[in-house]
This record gives C-alpha cells, sequence and structure tokens, in this order.
C-alpha cells in the first residue's frame, strides 16, 4: 500500500473544494495547486472577486482552526483586489483506521465544513 504524498493530499483537497465551490456556481479565474503558493482559488461569484485558500489537515487536527498571521496577509491582498477572503480546511484521514496514513485507493473519510469567510 502506498501512502498519498503531501502534495497528493493537498490535491485531493483542492478536488474536493473544487467541486463544492463548481455546486455552488463560482466562476475560477485562477487555481494554483501549490500548497505554499496562496490562494488556492481565485473565483468569481455575483460579480464579486473571492480569495480561497484550502489547506488538508491531518487527523487529529482540527480543519476549521487556520493559521491567522497567513490569512490575515491573504485578506490584506485580497483587500486590494475588494476581494472577500475564505478558509477551506479539508480533513482527511483512513476510513479503516484514522491513525493510519490515506492510502492510494484505499478508503478515505472527509471532513470539510464548507468556507469560512475571514
Amino acid at each position: 500500500m502506498q501512502a498519498l504524498s503531501e502534495q497528493e493530499l493537498h490535491n485531493l483537497a483542492m478536488n474536493i473544494v473544487g467541486r463544492s465551490l463548481e455546486e455552488a456556481g463560482f466562476e475560477f479565474m485562477g487555481v494554483n495547486s501549490k500548497p505554499k503558493k496562496n490562494p488556492q482559488f481565485v473565483c468569481l461569484k455575483d460579480k464579486i472577486l473571492h480569495f480561497i485558500v484550502v489547506r488538508h489537515v491531518p487527523y487529529p487536527e482540527d480543519p476549521d482552526v487556520f493559521d491567522e498571521t497567513l490569512m490575515k496577509k491573504v485578506k490584506s491582498h485580497a483587500d486590494k483586489f475588494e476581494a472577500r477572503t475564505y478558509y477551506a480546511g479539508v480533513g482527511l484521514s483512513n476510513a479503516e483506521n484514522r491513525e493510519l496514513p490515506v492510502y492510494l485507493n484505499e478508503a478515505y473519510i472527509v471532513d470539510y465544513n464548507g468556507l469560512k469567510e475571514i
């Protein structure tokens, strides 16, 4: 069994958030899949720009807790564009045993509570 790398976990989190944004009617203006390059999504909805930071959060950490320093920095940047800023934390864990890594082609649990506006 092969554990997913940090980049693969990040990509999985991005896909989960991306699908929910699409379903909510967001239009993607820019997508960045590098975990340290923020924001991951720049979207347009109702003629308003949205900056969205996505983070994969390993179990047992709380996916709703974010790095306040980072988010203030992103919000400050977003404010220059009159954009709204959001954090999307996605908890991912192994479905068989939450203590084990998430493995390629194996079941996993998603803990995602939607966007948190900053």
